[in-house]
This record gives structure tokens, sequence and C-alpha cells, in this order.
């Protein structure tokens, strides 16, 4: 704008007809009920924020893990870090990230008032990002806990807030709103393709564990993840996948998901056309795992190694039609497919390479935990102190393809 010397405007001067205009303006405004907005929040959901964190914060810990890494020297050879989890039931249950236990040799878990107790992994799920601790309760004293709510009720623009110990500094509290809920991030594989909450309250390395809590207290999801060199975007797991899946981690210390060792993508018009050759609908085939129910059966994978749009594809691989007589040319209708296989079960896919078809039968392993979706992003950091975060954070595997 202009300097010092450019004048100020002086006031809009009203012109005389406008103050009789507003008293009558005021005598209908007085004679019109008043709408009062919105209802306030009632019972719970209306405690000042101080007191909903002194109600909440008590059941959210801190979990150190230590694992050792027999490739660093003698003095860094163990690797400690420290990240939260929050108290689900009085009898010691804790529900944290799977990357912050899976795989680790100790873990330990500081309560609110100090105490340091040993944990125990009860059950984890690298895929879900999932893990149930285990702690006994001290000796003559109760555990706080933390109650679990409803996440498919969420919608955007709902408050929320993380509690969690970012970069070690314990029980901290951060404020926003749900971004977005069903979250899927582009790139995510059909295995991981979990609905996630988005949000801006700030989350940081340490933070992963921790509750996501709505304005009544209650635990909506567990924060899991950021996007690397983004701005207050974060993600939470919904508590209502933990409601899903936990049955079976507790019960099984994992999930059981069927698995036929199949790496590939969805033929579209689109790349029809790119390779002009003669595709079945379905999913073509780029990578058949090693040890795999589809290796053992002699599914054919790709042997030519092409960059299209400056994305890596191998093709002349065999194209899978159909699961059990059930097309697969679609990502819903895959889904539908996969959705009813089961472990120790049998399959039959139908495939075509080179305008020839053929059918296997596949009896349906179980499906392991693969190296990304291990500990390779994590939010949390080392428990000796401070440091910058990684380059990491989210934990989806770059490209389209769908893997099962």
């Amino acid at each position: 704008m202009s300097t010092a010397s450019a004048s100020a405007r002086p006031p809009r001067c009203l012109p005389p007809v406008f103050p009789n205009l507003l008293v009558v303006l005021a005598v209908v405004l007085a004679a019109a009920p008043v709408s009062a907005g919105p209802a306030p929040p009632a019972g719970p959901c209306a405690l000042p924020l101080p007191e909903l964190y002194e109600r909440v914060s008590p059941a959210v810990v801190s979990v150190i893990s230590a694992s050792i890494n027999p490739y660093g020297d003698s003095a860094n050879q163990i690797e400690r870090h420290a990240a939260s989890g929050v108290i689900v039931d009085a009898a010691g249950l804790i529900l944290t990230n799977s990357h912050v236990v899976f795989g680790q040799q100790l873990v330990t878990v500081t309560l609110d008032d100090g105490t340091a107790l040993p944990a125990r992994i009860v059950g984890a799920d690298p895929v879900f990002d999932i893990a149930f601790l285990k702690v006994l309760p001290p000796a003559g004293g109760t555990l706080p806990v933390a109650r679990l709510g409803d996440s498919d009720s969420l919608r955007v623009g709902d408050e929320v807030y993380a509690i969690g110990n970012p970069f070690g500094l314990e029980q901290t509290l951060t404020r926003g709103i749900v971004s977005a809920v069903n979250r899927v991030l582009p790139g995510a594989t059909w295995n991981l393709k979990e609905p996630l909450i988005q949000t801006d309250a700030a989350i940081n390395p340490g933070n992963s564990g921790g509750p996501l809590v709505n304005r009544c207290g209650d635990v909506v999801g567990l924060t899991t993840a950021i996007l690397p060199d983004a701005q207050s975007i974060g993600f939470a797991i919904p508590v209502s996948l933990v409601n899903a899946v936990g049955p079976g981690l507790l019960e099984n210390g994992r999930v059981i998901r069927p698995w036929l060792g199949v790496q590939g993508e969805l033929v579209s018009p689109a790349l029809r056309e790119l390779l002009r050759a003669p595709l079945a609908d379905g999913l073509l085939v780029e990578v058949i795992e090693p040890g795999s129910p589809a290796a053992r059966a002699g599914v054919r994978g790709g042997d030519l190694d092409l960059v299209i749009g400056g994305q890596p594809l191998l093709v002349g691989g065999e194209v899978i039609m159909a699961i059990d007589g059930m097309p697969v040319g679609t990502a819903p209708a895959l889904a539908a497919a996969l959705s009813r296989l089961h472990v120790g079960g049998r399959a039959v896919l139908t495939l075509s390479r080179d305008d020839k078809t053929r059918a296997l039968d596949l009896l349906i392993g179980e499906r392991p935990a693969s190296r990304s979706e291990l500990s390779e992003s994590r939010l949390d950091v080392p428990a000796s102190g401070v440091s910058q975060p990684s380059a990491g954070g989210s934990r989806f595997v770059p490209g389209g393809r769908q893997a099962f």
C-alpha cells in the first residue's frame, strides 16, 4: 500500500433517510422471534477443554521399545524408540500402533504417574498398524481407562484432539478438526486400503499409537501417520477398524488373511491402448511372490520391464480373468472375489495369455507381513531425546498396484 502521504478515508456518513429506516428495522427485529442457534452440547461433551484433558490424559501412556541392530557399532547396537499408547481396559490392556512394537525385543510402558512397567505384546497387525500390549496393574492400584467411541459418526469439521508424547514431550495435547473421513491414500495397494481419519491436529514423531479423541473425550482414532513435506495433514486409524480386528488380534495374536502371492495391475482401456495388445479384462500379473500359492501353482508373472508415464510396469504375464468364477475386471469386483477367500481353502483362477485360457486350482495360504509394512516409517522418536523426524511418515506403498 502507499506511504504516509496517503490520507485515511473518513467514516461514511449515512444519508438522512437511513436513521428512520434503522428505527423501523429495530422495531421489527425486536418483535421477531430470535433463533437460539444450535444448542450447546450437554453432559460430558460440554466439559471445558482443560477438564476433558484431565479426564483422558491419565490413560495415555508412553511406550518405549528396544531392539538390537546387529550391524551397528558397539555403542549403538541397541535402538530405543519412544511412542504413545492408551489404556483401554483396567486389567492392563493398552492400544498402540504395530510399527511401535512389532518385532521389538523389549517393550516398556510408562504410566501418567511415572510408573514404568514391562509390557507384553498380545497381538500386532502390521497391515492396519494396530497392536495390543498387556501390563500388570500396580499392586494395590487401578489403571485409568479411556473409553472407545464411535468413529462412524464423525463428520468433517468435528473437533478432535490428539494426546501423546511428540518428540518425547509427554502428555501433549493438540487441537484440530476432522479434515476428511474414509480417506484412502493414493498409492495404497488393495490390502492396505484402510479408511483413515484425516485431521489437522498436530501429529508429530512420538504421537504414534496415541488417542485421537472427540469433544466427549471418547477415543475415535489412533494416530498413525503423516504425509512427508506437508503441514497439518495427519491420519488416524478409526476406532471402528480397531473394533473389527481387535477380537482376532486378542485371540490369535495376529489378523489372519488369505494370500495368493500375486501383484499386478488391473487392465484398463488406457493400458490396453498403450500396449496395443489383446489383453483380457482382469488383473495383469506382474510379480509372483516366491514361495506363494501362486508360485507353487505356476502362475506366470511379467517378463518385460516398461516405464509408462513414469511408472514401471512388468508386462508379459498372465491375466487373472476370474476367481472361483467371479470376474475381477474392476476394483470392486476384485475386492468382492477376494472377500470370499479363506486360509486353508481352495481357489480356482481363470487365466488368459496370448489368447489362450486355462484354469488353475490353488491352496490358499496365510498372508505374511511384507517388509514395507513393518517399521520403515515411524512416527516415534529415539528415546534418547528429541531428533528430527525421518522423511517417512506414511506407511503406504507407492503405485496403484493390487497385491493379494
